[in-house]
């Protein structure tokens, strides 16, 4: 079960508590499901009930019982145990996170996309999925990159998207950063969404397009963008430049996979290692933990990303899952004498799914995702 057909089956045991009479809530779109933080066990969590406790008119903890023997009940579902004030936290048949890598290749960069129009979450929902929305922009660089990424984003989700701007951009500016409009001109008589960011402080055209892009995309809009020199340095300081390392290495772990004859296989990732690690390879399984988490929890981001037209989570979210991969990375090949093992093999895949996460996400903010760096 992935978790797209796991977070089906949360909404489906809400469903059946609200027929049955246990609960009188509406179905949410969407039930989140991720790797279990700090405290949690099983596969997966969801906090499903701490969200419907408000509306219920009950505890959390309450809601999570009244939801746990409908899950339990559920196929391909073992065990469901309650922790803190209410999380439900699920162990399935097979391994959950292999599931989640394997989901991740399939989809590749359109990981987390919804379906509708030419796009693909495997739910066939997405609470965007063909809604018409108007984003309208001031004749301000930032705001049109903004709301250009925020469409790119929007799309993805399955929805229908025109962009205007009070005047036609610049032509440096569709020179440099690439930014287009539908349209410009007033408002359009529809109520558009009008995206205005704090404009930025200093011209970032002479950061160029990758750089220059993210200087205006990775702060929140009510914040004001800094527009230095710090968004062109190769150092882990520069935000920019960990994300599109962590990309262009995983990159490099399947070049020199290939050429040790090492193929990509989702599994567990725990093994041996020869880098002073346990011999059952737990001091990985935090770390890949942590990076599961963050994998899992790309499309919430994406569908959060549109439903606010907020690029900027996406950006900082692209910084998790790279700060989550970078210690990760190095124990991905086998070391000296190691011999390749279905671990090995399973550390690839799941370095494969990073890499198509981070190259999705920075597709749709507009920038460059580089094989070498």
């Amino acid at each position: 079960m992935t978790p797209v057909e796991l977070s089906r089956t949360v909404l489906h045991a809400v469903r059946r508590a609200v027929d049955a009479g246990e609960l009188n809530v509406t179905v949410p779109a969407r039930a989140v499901v991720a790797p279990p933080g700090p405290g949690g066990c099983g596969d997966y969590a969801t906090s499903i009930a701490l969200q419907l406790a408000r509306p219920a008119g009950q505890s959390s903890r309450r809601v999570a019982e009244v939801l746990r023997p409908y899950l339990v009940a559920a196929d391909g579902i073992t065990d469901v145990v309650l922790t803190g004030p209410g999380f439900l936290n699920i162990s399935l048949h097979g391994t959950a996170p292999a599931d989640l890598v394997a989901e991740i290749l399939r989809h590749g960069p359109r990981y987390g996309h919804g379906y509708g129009h030419g796009h693909g979450r495997a739910d066939g929902t997405g609470p965007e999925s063909g809604r018409i929305v108007q984003l309208h922009c001031p004749h301000d660089l930032r705001a049109v990159v903004v709301a250009e990424a925020a469409a790119r984003i929007l799309r993805s989700q399955g929805a229908l998207v025109r962009t205007s701007c009070t005047a036609p951009p610049e032509p440096e500016w569709t020179a440099t950063l690439g930014v287009r409009v539908d349209a410009a001109g007033p408002a359009p008589a529809a109520p558009p969404v009008n995206v205005r960011p704090v404009p930025a402080p200093a011209d970032p055209l002479r950061l160029g397009r990758d750089a220059g892009r993210w200087a205006l995309l990775h702060p929140a809009a009510h914040d004001r963008p800094r527009i230095g020199d710090e968004h062109l340095v190769q150092r882990e300081s520069n935000p920019l430049f960990r994300v599109r390392y962590a990309h262009a290495r995983t990159r490099a772990l399947s070049r020199n996979a290939a050429d040790l004859g090492l193929a990509a296989e989702p599994g567990p990732v725990s093994g041996t290692a020869q880098d002073g690690t346990a011999q059952d390879g737990t001091a990985h399984d935090g770390t890949a933990q942590e990076l599961l988490v963050s994998l899992a929890d790309h499309p919430r981001v994406l569908a959060a990303a549109a439903e606010h037209r907020a690029p900027d989570r996406l950006a900082r979210h692209l910084v998790t899952v790279a700060d989550a991969a970078l210690p990760f990375l190095p124990t991905v090949l086998p070391r000296g004498g190691e011999k390749p093992s279905a671990a090995h093999r399973a550390r690839l895949a799941l370095a494969e799914a990073v890499g198509a996460v981070l190259a999705g996400g920075l597709s749709l903010l507009g920038i460059d995702a580089p094989d070498h760096l």
